[in-house]
């Protein structure tokens, strides 16, 4: 009887316990699981995949997106030995520590201790709910086993790692490792690692910027409970949390624009770069006016990949500055900076070589008459020189021949967009009567500086690259690298002799200063000015950009690139030496027009301003037959003259007048002022 009503007993005991395993089954498997994909930081890298800038997600906090293989083991194993040592063998809850909470609950009529496992902490912090009443630990344990039936450990982990706070915005482990020490946790040491997982228990109380030595007794129980050495709980504990890196801000965003759906974005910048050329545009502005921006751009001409890229300063609007403004891509006045370019088609169309006499003298093109910068004229002389000196006749005079259009597609061809007012290009583009970009600039120069060929600039790594585009001739590209770079340094910047070519420009009423340059692999553009577009005064690209320019060639390479060698088909050669149609630069025109045998004055030329330089005035005279005979304000200074060039006793501050008289009576006349 007593052994039938055991067994009795033992089988309505498993059908109870049957009957709960089942009803809890059923009640972990209609657990209501929040949504576990949470949102985490968007990332931007540079080509390295060092952190350019971390973007926040709701309510500004950082969480970024992290897996196992991300994280020092270290670390995971003193969170498992201290957090929850069962974590491989429970189900998601520890039945021996809940017991023992839940005792301790009922006797002391609140929770009191721990007995939450990590796969409970996961629960809480994926919804967000309390842990000091029983209700909330019992849905937190329900979630638990919910949890653990759909995931794996690894899984689990992982939320865990990506959720749990670490102080103030800071949330998950790669955001804690980097606020608190500026690292990535694959790096952490073992007095790190304990700190971090000491924070999360209770992120506010334990800041170590705040509270550093509640922080210090946490993390020494950590170390204790790992068994670590003794003088690793010596170790100091972070002051301060360290800035989320912002590098490239403007490039960054624009990267972000274009993609809106990545959440991670790699570019072509170099980091370590990007910070020194940031620095540089800063301290560019150091001290000048509160609204002075500028912007830089670094980039591989052989690539085009851009390595570094500053819009402005300051990544704000204080002082005015618009400092949000990317002045990489704002439409602005070239100023002298196109001339090469017309130069270039000149050599290309055989209108021109550089070893060709040009005249810079007052000339009108109907109601457009340009003056130079300085209101003076050369007469006579090279179309090296005419370059160098950066002269505005004889562009116009090249435009003219070109023809306005062809520059303009020319420009395009190369991947700019420029933009002319009124949408008609005329003369006035060829001294930077149009509006274009920073970057446009850097990418044409890139061209010169690759023989010829623009290739486009890219600055996101894996985007398609577009074919590069022959813009002129390897020759003539050859020969404007050569004239570009005899150009001297600017003034305390040494040992860059014909090392970088570079042009400096200053647009209409000093609104831009523009320096371009570019080595034998880097092309390197810099513009300052105001982002309204108003006057900078005193702003000159050759005094203000060019510096800075240098400075960033510095910062890119102690070892400069060696320029180009001349392409076989480069004609190298001297005035003399030229074809004569070479020799002198004409209009296509003149072949129609009568020849003149008069003596002709071509320096200086009429009307022109001259400084005093007290070794006289130089005279050069086309055409007329030998001798000659040169009056100064009508009396005779120079008699039995046989040579076309010479020097002039003139010293008079004010008007003269220069007449020059051939062996056969013909005259030619110029006035001029002496200052």
């Amino acid at each position: 009887m007593i052994r039938r009503y055991g067994i009795f007993a033992l089988v309505l005991l498993l059908g109870v316990g049957a009957g709960a395993r089942d009803w809890v089954d059923r009640w972990i498997a209609a657990t209501d699981v929040p949504l576990m994909q949470a949102e985490t930081s968007v990332e931007v890298h540079d080509r390295a995949g060092v952190l350019l800038r971390v973007y926040p997600v709701e309510d500004g906090r950082k969480r970024m997106a992290i897996s196992l293989q991300d994280v020092d083991p270290t670390y995971l194993n003193m969170l498992i030995t201290y957090e929850d040592k069962r974590f491989y063998s429970h189900p998601g809850v520890d039945v021996r520590a809940a017991f023992r909470a839940v005792l301790q609950a009922i006797w002391q009529g609140e929770v009191v201790s721990g007995g939450s496992t990590l796969t409970m902490q996961v629960a809480r912090l994926i919804e967000n709910s309390g842990t000091g009443r029983w209700q909330g630990k019992l849905r937190q344990m329900r979630l638990a086993l919910a949890l653990e039936r759909v995931l794996t450990k690894d899984q689990i982990l992982s939320l865990y790692l990506t959720h749990a706070p670490f102080g103030g915005p800071v949330e998950g482990l790669r955001a804690g490792s980097l606020a608190w020490f500026g690292k990535e946790p694959a790096r952490l040491t073992v007095a790190q690692a304990a700190l971090l997982v000491a924070l999360p228990q209770s992120p506010e109380t334990r800041r170590p910027d705040r509270h550093p030595d509640a922080a210090s007794r946490a993390r020494a129980r950590v170390l204790e409970r790992v068994n670590a050495p003794d003088q690793m709980r010596l170790a100091p504990v972070p002051e301060r949390v360290q800035s989320f890196p912002r590098l490239a801000p403007h490039l960054t965003d624009l990267a972000r624009q274009r993609d809106p759906q990545a959440k991670r974005i790699d570019l072509t910048v170099d980091a370590g770069l990007q910070a020194e050329i940031e620095d540089l545009a800063v301290r560019a502005v150091e001290g000048r006016d509160a609204q002075l921006s500028a912007a830089i751009v670094v980039a591989d001409h052989q690539t085009g990949r851009v390595l570094a890229s500053v819009g402005s300063p300051a990544y704000s609007d204080a002082d005015g500055a618009l400092g949000f403004v990317d002045m990489t891509r704002a439409l602005r006045s070239p100023g002298s900076t196109l001339k090469p370019f017309i130069y270039g088609l000149a050599f290309d169309q055989g209108l021109a070589h550089p070893a060709t006499l040009i005249n810079d003298a007052p000339t009108s093109f109907g109601r457009y008459a340009p003056q130079n910068f300085d209101g003076l004229f050369r007469g006579e002389l090279t179309v090296r020189e005419a370059l160098q000196l950066s002269l505005n006749i004889p562009p116009v005079l090249l435009t003219q021949e070109i023809g306005p259009a062809r520059l303009m597609a020319m420009l395009k061809r190369g991947g700019a967009r420029p933009v002319v007012p009124g949408g008609k290009p005329g003369l006035a583009i060829a001294l930077g009567g149009l509006g274009m970009t920073l970057n446009d600039l850097v990418q044409l120069y890139g061209g010169i500086a690759n023989g010829g060929q623009v290739r486009p600039l890219v600055w996101q790594k894996g985007a398609g690259r577009a074919k590069p585009q022959q813009i002129i001739s390897r020759s003539a590209a050859w020969h404007l690298w050569d004239i570009l770079a005899d150009l001297a340094p600017p003034p305390g910047v040494a040992g860059h002799t014909r090392q970088i070519a570079y042009k400096t420009g200053t647009s209409y009423g000093h609104r831009d200063a523009w320096s371009i340059g570019f080595d034998g692999q880097h092309v390197i553009g810099v513009w300052l000015g105001r982002p309204d577009g108003t006057p900078v005064p005193g702003a000159f690209g050759g005094e203000l950009a060019a510096p800075i320019l240098f400075e960033a060639f510095g910062r890119v390479s102690d070892k400069r690139s060696p320029g180009p060698l001349p392409p076989r088909e480069t004609l190298m050669v001297s005035t003399a030496e030229l074809p004569v149609p070479l020799q002198r630069f004409r209009s296509r025109t003149a072949v129609f027009v009568t020849a003149v045998d008069r003596p002709v004055v071509t320096f200086p030329p009429q009307g022109a301003v001259l400084r005093d330089s007290g070794f006289g005035v130089p005279l050069k005279v086309d055409a007329g037959i030998l001798p000659l005979t040169v009056l100064l304000n009508g009396v005779p200074v120079l008699t039995n003259l046989r040579e076309r060039q010479t020097t002039l006793p003139l010293d008079g501050i004010g008007f003269s007048r220069i007449s020059v008289i051939d062996a056969q009576g013909r005259s030619a006349d110029v006035d001029i002022r002496l200052q």
